[in-house]
């Protein structure tokens, strides 16, 4: 029976605490206090950020005032500014797209030199995909035909069935 369950279970794992739990909140806070190289962590980097947030809130409110402000200068010179920036936005789009068709075409080249360097040749590729679509095809018909003749025998049976029982009920 044991060894059933060794080898039934072999990733099983005994632990036998050494210490008990004395639980409470004290067991959550640390025991020692921080290191130098924390407290230090500290008090270089909350300055910090605190400026770096405060500077942030800056730019945020000029802005919404230099929008405020040029808000109506763009109303007024509107019949200029939105063909430049349409012409801006197409440009910025060429440029992305010229960026993109490229690092597309060399990872193009890159695939087809690391296709050349494994020396397989077309016909090899071709004939080893033939033959595992062969192989796959053939399984699915054999799963086909399985299936098929699982369901005409249940087929036969349940009309032996039924046709047992319309004789037992036309004696009776």
């Amino acid at each position: 029976m044991g060894d059933r369950d060794r080898t039934q279970y072999p990733h099983q794992v005994q632990v036998h605490p050494s210490s008990r739990y004395e639980g409470g909140i004290s067991t959550l806070l640390p025991q020692k206090g921080p290191s130098t190289s924390q407290v230090l962590a500290v008090v270089t980097l909350v300055p910090v950020g605190g400026i770096l947030l405060g500077l942030a809130g800056l730019t945020l409110l000029g802005t919404i005032i230099g929008l405020a402000v040029a808000t109506p200068v763009f109303l007024l010179f509107s019949p200029v500014l939105v063909p430049a920036a349409v012409t801006v936005a197409l440009a910025v789009t060429g440029f992305l797209t010229s960026g993109a068709f490229g690092l597309t075409g060399l990872s193009s080249l890159s695939w087809i030199v690391n296709y050349f360097k494994q020396g397989r040749t077309t016909m090899e590729q071709l004939d080893y995909t033939k033959r595992r679509i062969q192989e796959r095809a053939a399984e699915a018909a054999a799963q086909v035909g399985q299936k098929t003749k699982e369901t005409g025998q249940a087929i036969q049976s349940k009309a032996q069935e039924t046709k047992e029982s319309a004789r037992s009920d036309v004696r009776a």
